[in-house]
């Protein structure tokens, strides 16, 4: 029990001291209305997403930033870094080229 109770204890005092580290870095923040709270506001999509009965919406290419092909022994693969509508940058996938390109054609034109 002596152990336990040490155990606690110690794990009081280590909270204690990271609970006074975060207090010092805190500030209240205050906002007024019409404030953009999420910061830059081109991230902020303009329309409306259409949601169908099953809560879900499909995602729509916008841009392809890159292309990259793999080379295997006999054949090559090639994938495109897909911008979606609604995501950053940072937030692109790669998709292969072959089902992108029959998704979604007026991308290559």
């Amino acid at each position: 029990m002596e152990k336990v109770k040490m155990i606690k204890e110690r794990l009081k005092t280590a909270q204690s001291r990271q609970k006074s580290y975060s207090d010092v870095r805190r500030r209240d923040l205050e906002f007024k209305e019409d404030d953009w709270v999420l910061g830059d506001p081109s991230t902020v999509p303009d329309e409306t997403i259409e949601v169908d009965e099953e809560v879900s919406y499909e995602e729509v290419p916008v841009a392809i930033l890159d292309r990259q092909v793999q080379k295997l022994r006999n054949k090559e693969n090639a994938s495109l870094k897909v911008l979606w509508w609604n995501q950053q940058v940072e937030e692109a996938t790669l998709e292969a080229e072959e089902e992108m390109r029959k998704k979604y054609p007026h991308l290559f034109e």
